[in-house]
């Protein structure tokens, strides 16, 4: 459950746990006082690359109206964010759509969502509270001015229209001290722990005519965390996941539920009673099929809620055995999305490209004998794709004639695409063919680092797959220094993307002059479920045996330096990073980013434990081996590499202690090492100046011990 990774501009934070007995660090300050042993030239030259990482404008949502006329996104600007429609035939013609109240007055907006006639839509902005919190909105696009429909004191994320307009149900967490989830930096302990302070994430739901703003109804019981929710079709109930709190630890055993309005919750299914191979893993992405009598949602083996990945089921909406669709494909579906009741369109992983297909049923969906097949892919992108939601998530019309979404690769910035489905009549008299880029918000703007390639390797009869970026102004002539980056996870992929990414940036690596490997070794999404799972109660060798594999089909093909191959990851890849440098003295550094350095210690110490009975088979409790067997700590003895490890002070999904019990064995045992700690920070750094001070210290740290011609 290790992955760096956040969600929506407007609502992102992060959750992280406990720890008492680290003392207050400043990197800032320690910034100050030094330059991470950089020289005047190295840092000058870092400050560059830094400067160069954030090319472009951010387009952080799109939604195409229902009737395909008109075009919704987000767009990043100097004062910060806003939204934006248009004629989806004429982009230039966009217009702001805002509640503020007049045109200097620049507010917190986002999460759009259009209503079913296609003529108003509504977004949360802070416009009434500025940088404190958001409101629920409704704009006519009539001229006249939005209106604020709620009254919130609390976290809120994923609106959405009722198929009948007249209502807009969103995940509320009344009285949030943090956002929801597990990625958000934990409140310090105090008190009874796992008793007080527990934050409940409920449905609410406003009144599209309300007068004035008003507090919300709850739809969903307070003794239930809900994950993700969709309207039933006649608007008259909700079908959502949920599962007991606490919510950050309980997504692994969370069940599909029905609920008619002002009704009680029914557990349609409960993937830890059912037989078959959805036994005991996870569920996401419900949606209720047009004739109301089946639910569609994403079923398999998932790392973190939000990160979505398995295959596509359906299971009848009054309960039953559910059923695959996609059993034995070769790819991750990701998000659905009904046409008709005979058809499901899927976005789905396959190797190193986002593809949407579309799914055709055969028998009864709501029946007990139902299967598919799978047409070509309307669209093959060799990158990310998605329309600012969720993992792969895509905005459609009404009919299904046309998908909007946002993509983007290493090489190309973000921009707006359309695609167009089968025979179906096309926008403006088919102006565009099966997939057309109509946005150029960011023309002209290039890469600051170098160029990438997708890399294919067989491995113990797997195909690997995984992205490689060649160093800024690379010379076939000359030999270069590697930088492998293990992703987090693992249940989860590297998909080529523009911009920095985290604070152990690929592109910021390969501006510096390093090869970067980025691998999707088994455990990984994009070559189907069994892949996925294949590293279940194996952590740590065979996914390290594929990644070793293609650094082999690396050094092949380029120019390497095999004495210059460092290693790093974030969470899941910070443990592969730890446990890699006790089982092979192939890298000459390591940076460990929130690892995981004792698997038995940890499940004690995180506030997430449930996400490790699907991988490792039991409870420590039970099968403790299982977990010693992918300890670094049982191997440390064997470790050479000089390592950093860097890690937030509330963590919740890996703890600093794990990385504190990694650092201390290190230092014991005369092995470089350097443990550095940030203030205030989750599983994913927010601060802005601890992003950029773990970049810097891991830049001066392979410089120091992987430097030219040693």
């Amino acid at each position: 459950m290790l992955l760096l990774s956040l969600r929506r501009s407007l609502n992102a934070a992060l959750l992280a746990a406990t720890l008492l007995f680290f003392p207050a660090f400043s990197p800032s300050a320690a910034c100050a006082q030094d330059s991470h042993g950089l020289s005047a030239a190295e840092h000058a030259h870092i400050e560059d690359v830094l400067q160069g990482l954030h090319r472009g404008r951010l387009i952080g949502q799109v939604a195409v109206s229902p009737d395909g006329k008109r075009l919704a996104w987000i767009q990043g600007m100097p004062g910060g964010e806003e939204i934006r429609v248009a004629p989806l035939g004429d982009l230039a013609k966009s217009r702001r759509v805002t509640a503020a109240s007049a045109p200097e007055q620049h507010c917190n907006e986002a999460e759009v969502t259009w209503a079913p006639d296609a003529r108003s839509l509504a977004f949360f902005s802070d416009c009434a509270r500025p940088n404190q919190q958001p409101d629920l909105y409704l704009a006519r696009l009539d001229g006249s001015p939005a209106r604020r429909l709620t009254e919130l004191n609390g976290y809120v994320d994923a609106p959405a229209f009722s198929p009948d307009g007249t209502r807009v149900a969103f995940l509320y967490v009344e009285g949030a001290t943090r956002a929801a989830g597990a990625l958000a930096a934990q409140d310090l302990p105090s008190g009874v722990i796992g008793q007080q302070d527990i934050e409940v994430q409920r449905i609410a739901v406003a009144n599209v005519d309300a007068s004035e703003p008003a507090v919300p109804a709850f739809a969903s019981p307070a003794d239930l965390h809900v994950y993700e929710f969709d309207w039933s079709p006649d608007s008259k109930s909700l079908a959502y996941i949920a599962a007991d709190p606490p919510g950050e630890n309980n997504w692994w055993v969370a069940r599909l539920y029905t609920q008619a309005l002002g009704g009680a919750p029914k557990a349609i299914l409960v993937p830890a009673q059912v037989p078959g191979p959805l036994h005991g893993l996870q569920i996401a992405v419900p949606r209720w099929s047009p004739d109301g009598k089946t639910i569609a949602f994403i079923g398999g083996l998932m790392s973190d809620q939000g990160v979505t990945g398995g295959d596509v089921w359906i299971v009848a909406a009054e309960g039953g055995q559910p059923h695959d669709l996609t059993a034995g494909r070769p790819t991750t579906p990701e998000w659905v999305a009904w046409d008709g009741n005979r058809h499901i369109y899927a976005s789905e992983l396959a190797g190193g490209d986002c593809r949407l297909v579309r799914l055709t049923l055969h028998g009864n969906p709501a029946g007990e004998k139902v299967s598919a097949t799978v047409g070509g892919p309307v669209f093959s992108f060799p990158g990310n794709v998605g329309d600012g939601r969720g993992a792969l998530s895509l905005s459609a019309t009404a009919d299904r004639s046309l998908f909007l979404f946002r993509a983007s690769t290493f090489d190309r910035p973000m921009e707006i695409y359309a695609a167009r489905t089968g025979a179906k009549a096309a926008l403006a008299g088919g102006k565009f063919s099966r997939l057309t880029q109509i946005s150029h918000i960011n023309d002209g703007v290039t890469p600051a680092w170098g160029k990438s390639v997708s890399l294919d390797w067989t491995n113990e009869n797997f195909r690997v797959q995984g992205w490689l970026m060649l160093p800024k102004d690379y010379n076939p002539g000359k030999k270069y220094p590697l930088i492998v980056e293990v992703h987090g996870g693992p249940a989860a992929a590297v998909e080529a993307r523009w911009g920095a990414g985290g604070p152990l940036s690929p592109a910021a690596f390969s501006a510096l002059g390093y090869f970067v490997l980025q691998p999707n070794p088994r455990g990984s999404f994009g070559q189907g479920e069994a892949f996925t799972q294949a590293n279940r109660k194996d952590f740590g060798y065979g996914d390290l045996r594929d990644i070793l594999a293609g650094v082999d089909a690396v050094e092949a093909k380029y120019p390497v330096d095999p004495h210059r191959v460092g290693l790093t990851g974030w969470s899941y890849g910070g443990f592969m990073t730890m446990f890699a440098v006790t089982q092979t003295h192939r890298f000459r550094a390591a940076v460990a980013g929130a690892g995981i350095s004792d698997w038995l210690s940890y499940y004690g110490e995180n506030s997430i434990d449930q996400w490790m009975i699907p991988f490792f088979g039991a409870s420590v409790y039970d099968d403790p081996a299982v977990y010693a067997k992918s300890s670094a700590i049982n191997f440390i003895k064997q470790a050479r590499t000089p390592a950093l490890v860097v890690v937030g002070d509330r963590d919740g999904e890996c703890p600093a202690p794990q990385s504190f019990e990694f650092w201390h064995a290190l230092r014991d045992l005369d092995v470089p090492t350097q443990l550095v700690v940030y203030p205030h920070e989750g599983h994913g750094f927010v601060n802005p100046a601890h992003r950029r001070d773990v970049l810097e210290r891991a830049a001066e740290w392979f410089a120091r011990y992987m430097p030219a011609g040693s």
